[in-house]
């Protein structure tokens, strides 16, 4: 499996309220998300360098996971209507 912690897309809007989220999850998640995200990426780090650690982030990968792939799907949705929203272009070219 491929650790898409490095390279996760993250694509925020801004919500009703001014407060930045990623698409899909409300602001708690969101901000559950990222403490999750830089947790992981420091413990991952730590257990690198000592060795140790490396089995207490178990739980936190399940739920960082449940929530990346609630932003993901909410992500891929989102494409998948702007793309059907947007005109079709069929590559005609006018050199007139």
């Amino acid at each position: 499996m491929i650790d898409q912690r490095h390279n996760a897309p993250r694509r925020y809007f801004v919500d009703a309220q001014g407060h930045r989220v990623l698409i899909g999850l409300s602001l708690q998640e969101t901000a559950e998300f990222e403490a999750l995200d830089l947790a992981l990426t420091e413990t991952v780090q730590m257990a690198a360098e000592t060795g140790i650690g490396k089995e207490t982030g178990a739980v936190d990968d399940v739920r960082w996971l449940e929530l990346y792939s609630k932003h993901e799907g909410a992500w891929r949705a989102w494409i998948a209507r702007s793309q059907a929203e947007r005109p079709r272009d069929l590559g005609f070219v006018n050199y007139a």
